[in-house]
């Protein structure tokens, strides 16, 4: 069996902290951690007055706070979200906090994705009167914040002013869309639910790409603002590319052809838009679509390997080497300094580089994990078989055995004493009724309709071995009289008593099938020690001829099987006195075994 790849810890522990919390969770923690350090540096710095961008903590915390409670309280506490970005303005007021922009301007990215938490918790669960109260309270708040501190520091202008109104109504329909299409639907039923639900499970094993998307969304909207509503169509291809980006695992290759054309409308639309040579960034691409292709193209290696891929790829790499020739040069013009050019190749080929192999790793990955786990079904299957095929010989084999057996004895005492094959058939009658019953019990479990809580055959497990084994003597299916010595403890673990009656059991039907001339037979079961001790003993002599039905000769493989499982011991032979002789050692400890 292939041994498992090693796991990644951090990874591993990240994606269930991701999945326990929630991923809107996990966005608000990750959007505070962001604030915390961006704020942090910017206190400690040379640039105005140290310590006061602290000024801003508060407001974020409690918007965190807000956000997290209306998972409970939806209504209340996005009224007091509301309040919190009032008083927050107040606050930067009154202190000369100075506050940055993210989403929208002058709005902390915390707040913002708080806020679009609220509005997504209002909107889902309130009632619709309650909800749209609550939701333009919430808005009414929002927009305090992005005008309000402005006042005092700078004047607004109307570009930044649009942008906001725009962007603030993406958002809010953002919110509000999915929590209409969920409300009041059952998860399992409504199938734009799963689809919703699926996206999800989609977003859930893209997050470290959507966390590189979302650092990166927060130095370009950035930017758009500082190009007034320029720079509005370039933010709109990045999130359509980081979109498709997320998205991509579903349909890879065609996701790449995506990704390719939106890259080629922004390179085109730029040189038109009179904004600064390097707004997109440097090499001509913005970071957001270059994040977006590199993910893209991980995905597409991850899915189908280096060989079917090439072609999409280089027609994504002629598309970015437009877009460098395009808008890489500050006065606008084509690039053509030679020195830049190999600066952007030798870039881009890095870049194009680490995707490649980050996909072929993730591949070669997934390959082993597959074959990890196909192996490990194969196992699974096989052990199922050997159990099965165990329980067929020893319990549905020892009914046949005692049924032919005691068929034989009844057509020899037929004519001489037809009272004795008048109970030898009744033996027949009731070997066959058990053999059924064993048979059924095998049916159920391989249909899987055991009670709820058994295992594969615990309904045919023994709780009393001692009174099971008298049983099983008693019967006399197996055609020779036994006598028998227990000394059994009540508490013998499950697995050592079921695995020693079926020890038993076979042992008592090689009697019957292959003693010769046997007219005692003898079981012994007792604790010595830590240990089950079992003999099987008889009188008879090695038969000369093929015993009815033949024989399979898997009895001993299967008794050694089951004593193996258990870690114990068997012997079997010819006795000093001519007979055949089975002992086994069960160790007690084996008892919690994985038969």
């Amino acid at each position: 069996m292939t041994a498992a790849p090693p796991p990644n810890k951090l990874y591993a522990r990240t994606a269930a902290l991701v999945r326990r919390i929630g991923v809107p969770s996990a966005v608000l923690f990750a959007a505070l951690l962001f604030d915390v350090v961006f704020t942090t540096q910017a206190a400690l710095d040379d640039n105005g007055p140290k310590f006061v961008d602290f000024g801003l903590l508060p407001g974020m915390f409690a918007m965190t706070a807000c956000a997290v409670w209306a998972q409970k309280r939806a209504a209340v506490a996005g009224v007091v979200g509301a309040g919190v970005l009032v008083f927050s303005t107040l606050f930067i007021h009154a202190f000369h906090v100075p506050p940055y922009s993210s989403v929208l301007p002058k709005v902390t990215i915390t707040e913002v994705v708080a806020g679009v938490l609220m509005v997504y918790y209002v909107a889902r669960r309130a009632r619709a009167g309650v909800a749209f109260c609550v939701v333009s309270v919430l808005v009414v708040g929002g927009l305090v914040a992005v005008f309000g501190r402005y006042a005092g520091v700078s004047s607004i202008d109307s570009g930044t002013g649009s942008q906001a109104l725009l962007f603030g109504l993406l958002l809010l329909a953002g919110a509000v869309v999915p929590a209409i299409t969920l409300r009041d639907r059952s998860p399992k039923g409504d199938p734009r639910t799963r689809k919703l639900l699926r996206v999800n499970e989609l977003a859930m094993g893209q997050w470290p790409l959507i966390g590189l998307l979302g650092f990166a969304l927060l130095f370009e909207f950035g930017y758009t603002y500082s190009s007034n509503a320029r720079g509005f169509p370039i933010l709109f291809c990045s999130l359509v590319a980081a979109a498709i980006a997320v998205l991509s695992p579903r349909r890879p290759a065609d996701a790449l052809l995506g990704i390719a054309g939106i890259l080629l409308v922004s390179a085109v639309v730029t040189p038109f838009l009179h904004l600064r040579y390097d707004y997109p960034m440097p090499g001509g691409v913005p970071f957001v679509q270059v994040i977006a292709a590199m993910g893209v193209i991980v995905n597409l290696t991850r899915a189908r390997g280096l060989s079917q891929s090439w072609p999409r790829i280089g027609i994504l790499s002629a598309v970015v080497a437009l877009g460098a020739i395009l808008n890489s040069n500050q006065p606008r013009g084509l690039q053509a300094d030679p020195q830049t050019l190999s600066i952007l190749a030798f870039a881009a080929a890095l870049l194009l580089g680490i995707s490649i192999a980050v996909g072929l790793m993730l591949r070669s990955r997934d390959s082993e994990r597959t074959t990890v786990v196909q192996s490990a079904v194969a196992d699974a299957q096989t052990a199922e078989r050997m159990a099965l095929a165990r329980e067929l010989h020893d319990v549905v084999a020892h009914h046949v055995t005692g049924i032919v057996v005691q068929a034989q004895a009844a057509r020899m005492m037929a004519e001489k004493n037809p009272q004795v094959a008048v109970e030898a058939m009744g033996r027949i009658e009731n070997a066959g009724v058990e053999a059924l019953a064993a048979m059924r019990r095998l049916v159920r479990s391989m249909r899987g309709d055991a009670p709820a809580g058994s295992s594969e055959f615990s309904e045919q497990a023994t709780t009393d071995l001692g009174a099971d084994l008298r049983k099983l003597v008693e019967s006399a299916n197996h055609g020779v009289p036994t006598s028998m010595h227990l000394d059994l403890p009540p508490d013998l673990p499950h697995e050592v008593g079921r695995s020693a009656l079926r020890l038993v059991q076979e042992s008592l039907t090689n009697v019957g099938k292959h003693a010769s001339d046997a007219t005692d037979a003898f079981v012994l079961a007792e604790v010595s020690g830590a240990e089950l001790h079992l003999r099987v003993t008889d009188n008879g002599h090695e038969t000369a001829r093929r015993p009815a039905g033949g024989s399979g000769g898997y009895g001993l493989v299967g008794m050694r099987e089951r004593v193996a499982l258990l870690k114990g011991r068997l012997s079997a032979g010819r006795g000093p006195d001519g007979g055949w002789r089975v002992e086994a050692w069960l160790p007690l400890a084996a008892g919690e075994g994985d038969e």
